[in-house]
């Protein structure tokens, strides 16, 4: 997904509902958690480390919720593919580009793999600028890239959190490719409660149908090692 700007707003407090829904989200992940840190020691009994795993998924799917949970029980270094968002493309160039040629481009598969995948994977640090979230759009319509340098250091278990981060360009480098679902009307609140509404309709029109498009042709759900949901009783 391209990064959206956040909203600055005071927060509404939470609902009765929402606290019911949020309880069941919760106990949810740690099943999934589970099921994907199970996974994992599996991979590395069985061929060792590092252990590259690709957290992929729509957009608001709980991908970057999974990633920092799984961070939190491994030793695991974490790459935002949102890092590497195609930030010298004009904003309203996007919409004139096909789909596919949106799909092609959104992140820059290139410096993903040489700043920080092939690094880590070697035993060695990783560093990289960051697609500039806060600076926002600059006068030629295109974003930044941040001047503060992103560090990681080599772990046993290498996570790549994002939709497209388990495209088949990095096939090779991947050992664990997931598909992290969330049925569509959670996946809407939840952006929903975080980005400003005109923004959002703009957004669904822009890129729906390029992740409509991925997970359909490009890599539809079979084609994933493992698939969960944190609604996933199993």
């Amino acid at each position: 997904m391209a990064p959206p700007p956040r909203r600055s707003h005071d927060r509404v407090p939470p609902s009765p509902e929402m606290k019911r829904r949020t309880a069941d989200e919760n106990e949810g992940l740690a099943r999934t958690s589970s099921r994907l840190l199970a996974a994992i020691r599996r991979l590395q009994e069985e061929q060792g480390s590092p252990i590259v795993v690709a957290l992929d998924g729509r957009s608001a799917s709980g991908k970057s919720t999974l990633a920092a949970l799984v961070e939190k029980s491994v030793r695991a270094a974490l790459i935002p593919s949102d890092d590497f968002f195609a930030a010298a493309i004009p904003d309203g160039e996007w919409d004139g580009l096909p789909i596919e040629e949106r799909y092609r481009q959104v992140i820059d598969i290139d410096r993903l793999r040489t700043e920080a995948l092939e690094p880590l994977i070697a035993g060695k640090p990783a560093r990289w600028h960051p697609f500039d979230f806060e600076a926002g759009l600059r006068p030629d319509g295109t974003y930044g890239i941040s001047a503060d340098c992103v560090e990681r250091q080599p772990a046993d278990i290498i996570i790549v959190d994002g939709a497209y981060s388990a495209r088949p360009e990095l096939a090779d480098l991947v050992d664990l490719a997931v598909l992290v679902e969330a049925p569509e009307g959670e996946r809407h609140l939840r952006l929903e409660a975080r980005e400003e509404s005109g923004f959002l309709a703009r957004w669904h029109r822009r890129w729906d149908p390029v992740e409509d498009y991925y997970f359909t042709i490009v890599r539809p759900t079979e084609s994933f090692d493992l698939i969960v949901s944190f609604r996933d009783e199993s």
